[in-house]
């Protein structure tokens, strides 16, 4: 017999609301540039975006029995993570199961397996992010690990970890570094602010940036 618990910490909401202000990318670069999920995990529309705790559960390859678990014991608002092995070739996740995602509050979904039905999620709007699209199905005949770490476009996500994910990409924030990284990219969006006031008020580029020393001692000279 395979026991799974399903009990985990989440994340203060009121934290979670904060990270999804930012980008992914800006979290990403103000958490010191880690986190990043494989560039290849992208919305099946760009308009898609999600934060929330991760809801993390462990997939055979052309297999979604353990997926269609873990939708049934997601809390609202979580975000259900599938680690699938990175096999493109499967449609693991489609309309049917976005509505059962929906219907329960969930925040969204991450797998870097594949997903089909992608007109429906778009006119749906429920936030998916895959690997590939792909018609091909699936059994469901493996049982396996729910509420565990996993491994998932190259990056370990925990259970109640964060995941912010959006047009550019996906990123994890661990969930006990949370606040720290809430207010690291609350800064990084103050400082851009000032470079863009800046380059509209006439600066320029490398004298912002203080570039000038770091061509010289590479040897360029410019000439104009």
């Amino acid at each position: 017999m395979i026991r799974v618990s399903t009990k985990f910490e989440r994340p203060d909401a009121a934290l979670v609301e904060q990270l999804r202000a930012f980008s992914s990318a800006t979290i990403h670069e103000a958490q010191g540039r880690l986190g990043a999920l494989d560039s290849v995990i992208k919305p099946v529309d760009h308009r898609m975006s999600l934060c929330g705790p991760a809801f993390t559960v462990q997939c055979a390859p052309r297999d979604n029995l353990m997926l269609q678990t873990a939708i049934a014991y997601a809390r609202p608002g979580d975000v259900v993570v599938v680690s699938a092995g990175a096999y493109e070739e499967a449609g693991s996740f489609g309309d049917v199961l976005a509505n059962a995602c929906q219907a329960k509050g969930l925040g969204g979904l991450i797998t870097d397996t594949g997903v089909r039905d992608t007109e429906d999620l778009r006119a749906l709007g429920f936030p998916v992010f895959s690997r590939s699209v792909s018609i091909k199905g699936t059994v469901k005949e493996t049982v396996g690990p729910m509420c565990e770490p996993v491994t998932i476009g190259g990056v370990l996500v925990r259970p109640g970890d964060v995941m912010r994910a959006d047009a550019d990409g996906v990123v994890v924030v661990r969930r006990e570094d949370a606040a720290a990284v809430t207010t690291a990219s609350q800064e990084r969006v103050d400082a851009e602010a000032g470079y863009i006031s800046a380059y509209r008020a006439g600066r320029t580029v490398i004298e912002m940036c203080g570039l000038e020393p770091l061509l010289a001692s590479k040897g360029l000279m410019i000439e104009d």
